[in-house]
């Protein structure tokens, strides 16, 4: 910035502007009071706001994708902790298949996978169900989990939990003491992303998301199939400000600047 001056703040305000731009459009469109997609707007109105209330069907496919990525986040997590550990400490025959084995659901196009999913629950008897969804959603989002904890725990001195132990704590003791707040932030950050993820998936999710288990963004997929009406504005703008607010909660709590750093030695 101090050698380019004024062009390198122009330059940056501009890829903001560009990269903010949509979701403030989506925004303003939310507010309006009329019955159609329209910006500018003659009045502002919470018209469409009331009207997300006032719709179940986009109610329950929230909770439904909220509970979805919880669970899958916290399961894909539960996984990926043990086995960057052995990954990053240990060297052992199959070591590099492992790995690849783990990051191979990134290699797959989403909807080939749904696909190979609708037919393998539909033989075992799971298809439409949220435990199909969950599993399905666990082996999309597993890569996202282990590689933020993979990166958190490669370098980290082994010795430090041989100390431990050496000093008469006992391997749960050690873990759960000195590992893991080691390796928090990767967890922390990798759950998050792993969250995200989940509860964005549509492509992977509309092959076996039946009408008892359809998440939100399937549900605004099937809705603007058929309507054209700012409901799917005002949702994304509730979502937005969700998040806003679930981020000033994560940084009062525990702090973005650590979720960052756990990201940032990927």
């Amino acid at each position: 910035m101090r050698r380019n001056g004024t062009l390198a703040l122009l330059f940056h305000g501009a890829f903001i502007v560009y990269i903010l731009a949509p979701i403030l459009v989506v925004c303003a469109v939310a507010f309006t009071s009329k019955g159609y997609l329209s910006l500018p707007t003659d009045g502002l109105s919470l018209r469409w706001f009331r009207a997300i209330a006032a719709n179940r069907d986009f109610v329950d496919a929230f909770w439904s994708s909220l509970w979805l990525g919880t669970m899958s986040a916290t399961i894909a997590i539960g996984l990926s902790v043990p086995a960057a550990l052995a990954i990053a400490r240990y060297r052992f025959v199959g070591r590099d298949a492992i790995t690849t084995l783990f990051q191979a659901p990134l290699m797959i196009p989403p909807a080939v996978l749904g696909i190979a999913f609708l037919r393998f629950f539909t033989q075992a008897g799971i298809s439409g169900t949220f435990i199909g969804l969950v599993l399905s959603h666990v082996v999309i989002i597993t890569p996202f989990a282990i590689r933020l904890v993979l990166s958190a725990s490669t370098g980290m001195d082994p010795q430090i939990e041989h100390a431990a132990i050496s000093l008469g704590a006992s391997a749960l003791a050690a873990f759960r003491r000195v590992t893991l707040p080691m390796i928090l932030p990767g967890v922390v950050s990798g759950w998050v992303l792993a969250f995200i993820t989940s509860f964005d998936e549509v492509t992977m999710t509309v092959f076996i998301a039946s009408p008892r288990t359809t998440t939100l963004p399937v549900r605004l997929f099937l809705y603007i199939q058929d309507n054209i009406d700012p409901l799917v504005a005002a949702v994304s703008a509730a979502l937005i400000a969700l998040t806003v607010v679930a981020m000033i909660i994560l940084d009062r709590t525990y702090g973005l600047d650590r979720l960052l750093v756990g990201r940032g030695s990927d």
